[in-house]
């Protein structure tokens, strides 16, 4: 029978205890939305009306887990809402005395509860195997053997399968557990993201999967021990696009000394078969290239390209002010890009100034667009018909690469038939983020994501330092195939200053490409103050066009905050801290002082520079007049009229 608990502690139905000492942001959010009595009592009653009512075949690998342990993983499938699952264990010849007498226990309490004992340990995967071939359901469900699934997890995953029965993989969120049953970390996951997924293997738990394709891939593969469940959702992803993503927190994933959970170090053996994973995925994918474990941060991976056939670029530079244009011009020449034309955009006043700057340099094709509108977006889809490459690379004149190999680490990407747009990470001279990607709903309509981070900070699970697909990227670098912006049209121009490049790369993902921000191509921006500012008229369209969109990014959880670009959790505006609102606001003063700071500095450094090139021109031409003959007989003369007493007038 159920009983009542304490909303966001109620976890009696796993056999947890009820104090939930968790982050007070996070205790808030399960306030809110772990399911209370009512909400379970409802579950229960509303199964009954499912029209389709599958059985579940929960695999459980077991192998020494603590007796606790066990019997709370057990016990989390026995308080399951929706009744119709088969809980499939088998144990690979545990050591431990008290697995095999649990597991018998369990086996003759519930007859839904099938036990196999292998005769020999044969690890993770082929114990992973043996538990697959007791299961009968049409779905299957992976659950560690010292893991939880919360109360309403499966009527949940039945509840998204009534709505779409073409479903073949399902997965929701999930938290951490500690071994004192507190709760913590929670991880709120985008929607189907495969160029996410390439860069780590952020579905993990709760993963629910059509058995009939389990199957056809050939279940688990020993040789990837330790990310076993890594290479089988990159098979199983090949075999189906039916995915779909439960926005709520499912499974609590346990932490303690030997678990996957606790890091890195527990399972290093695991990051290494994660490797090999994804390198023989792309060779299966016929996707010439090579993946390589990220240094930063163990789990997180970055995939690199061969570039195929035609490379040639038109690098279409929008100049509004030239005083970064030297350093950008610098990066473009000393790229490892071999083949590409660039095309100025600017007003009419900028084109001498432009010559002069690229008379330093030797570019073979350059031309410049002198630009008789205000409209950005006119002036960029007239450049993008001047030029000749496949691909075209829109640029802020603002803009130098920290990388050599910027533009093909581009290039990579806008080659492949899955992709869209392609951006990478923008970084303000002070060495915080600007741009790594951008976020649908956030401060009304869409907005940088991850904001005035640290440089060096991972983000939020690895965001910043790994790839991702987002639903828009920035137009201050953005490359894409030529033959893709026809197609779509190029930029709006109903759009000519703030959104034309959220609503381009909308356009691009309403045909069913990727967009994606790549860590390693790296680029600093010179952010005017003009930056960010919202053209209403421009604001209305978007909401016109885009609506259903911006209410929500597939790319980004609703779980988390569209007020704030750090991947806070969002709670009820009655949870907030009663200073809250005095704290943001007071750091939001702090912000703009800060900003007008770094404004007159950048003046006064300015200035500095010009004061610091007047004296050294005035030493150049002391030192001239030093070095002259009259220079020394001046010198000479005044000596000898000091010597005879006579007046010397300077």
């Amino acid at each position: 029978m159920l009983q009542d608990t304490t909303a966001g502690c109620s976890l009696e139905h796993s056999h947890i205890k009820p104090e939930c000492l968790v982050d007070p942001v996070y205790q808030n959010w399960l306030d809110e939305n772990f399911p209370r009595l009512a909400d379970l009592k409802n579950m229960a009653a509303t199964w009954q009306a499912f029209r389709y009512q599958p059985l579940i075949s929960i695999v459980t690998p077991v192998y020494n887990p603590p007796e606790l342990f066990l019997r709370q993983a057990i016990d989390s499938v026995l308080n399951q809402i929706y009744p119709h699952w088969e809980l499939c264990v088998a144990d690979d010849a545990s050591s431990a005395l008290h697995v095999r007498p649990i597991l018998e226990e369990y086996a003759a309490r519930d007859s839904r509860i099938k036990v196999t004992f292998r005769s020999q340990n044969g690890h993770i995967s082929r114990c992973s195997n043996s538990a697959l071939e007791l299961a009968t359901g049409d779905f299957v469900a992976l659950l560690d053997h010292d893991d939880l699934l919360t109360p309403n997890a499966l009527y949940e995953v039945v509840l998204l399968l009534n709505r779409h029965p073409e479903a073949d993989m399902i997965y929701s969120d999930e938290d951490r557990i500690d071994d004192r049953n507190q709760l913590q970390n929670p991880f709120f996951k985008p929607d189907w993201s495969p160029d996410s997924f390439l860069s780590r293997m952020y579905t993990c738990h709760l993963g629910v999967y059509r058995r009939a394709l389990l199957m056809e891939i050939g279940g688990f593969r020993a040789e990837y021990e330790g990310s076993q469940d890594y290479d089988l959702v990159l098979r199983f992803t090949e075999k189906t696009k039916h995915i779909f993503h439960i926005p709520k927190i499912l499974y609590h994933w346990r932490i303690h000394q030997i678990s996957a959970a606790s890091g890195g170090e527990a399972k290093p053996y695991a990051f290494i078969a994660a490797e090999k994973a994804l390198n023989d995925a792309l060779v299966r994918r016929q996707e010439l290239g090579k993946v390589a474990i990220v240094r930063e941060l163990i789990g997180a991976y970055i995939a690199r390209y061969l570039i195929e056939g035609d490379r040639t670029v038109t690098i279409i530079i929008s100049v509004t002010s030239i005083d970064w244009l030297h350093e950008c011009l610098t990066t473009i020449q000393q790229s490892t890009a071999s083949d590409y034309e660039i095309i100025f955009v600017s007003d009419r006043s900028l084109k001498s100034e432009i010559a002069e700057v690229v008379s330093h340099f030797d570019f073979k094709r350059f031309q410049h667009l002198a630009c008789e509108t205000k409209n950005l977006s006119q002036c960029l889809n007239q450049a993008a018909r001047k030029g000749q490459g496949k691909y075209l690379l829109f640029l802020n004149g603002t803009t130098k690469a920290a990388t050599s190999d910027w533009i093909d680490a581009l290039i990579e990407q806008a080659q492949r038939s899955s992709i869209g747009a392609a951006s990478g990470l923008l970084l303000l001279p002070n060495n915080t983020v600007w741009h790594a990607g951008i976020v649908l709903g956030l401060n009304g309509i869409a907005g940088y994501i991850h904001r005035h981070l640290p440089a060096n900070g991972l983000g939020y699970f690895g965001q910043i330092i790994s790839i991702n697909n987002y639903s828009a990227v920035t137009g201050n670098c953005l490359m894409c195939r030529r033959d893709l912006f026809e197609q779509v049209g190029g930029f709006t121009e109903a759009l000519p200053s703030t959104y034309y490049d959220v609503d381009f790369c909308l356009k691009l993902q309403e045909k069913g490409l990727k967009n994606v921000v790549l860590p390693h191509v790296v680029l600093y921006y010179n952010a005017s103050e003009s930056d960010g500012l919202v053209n209403q008229q421009e604001a209305i369209y978007m909401r016109d066009r885009w609506q259903s969109m911006i209410q929500h990014d597939p790319h980004y959880n609703p779980n988390l905050s569209l007020e704030r670009s750090d991947y806070s959790i969002k709670v009820n505006q009655r949870h907030q801290s009663p200073n809250a609102h005095r704290l943001e606001a007071e750091l939001a003063k702090v912000r703009a002082e800060r900003d007008r700071l770094q404004q007159r500095l950048k003046k006064t450094q300015a200035r500095l520079d010009e004061i610091k090139q007047e004296f050294e021109q005035a030493c150049d031409r002391m030192a001239a007049m030093e070095t002259s003959k009259f220079w020394q007989v001046r010198v000479r003369w005044l000596r000898l009229k000091k010597k005879l007493g006579l007046p010397v007038n300077e």
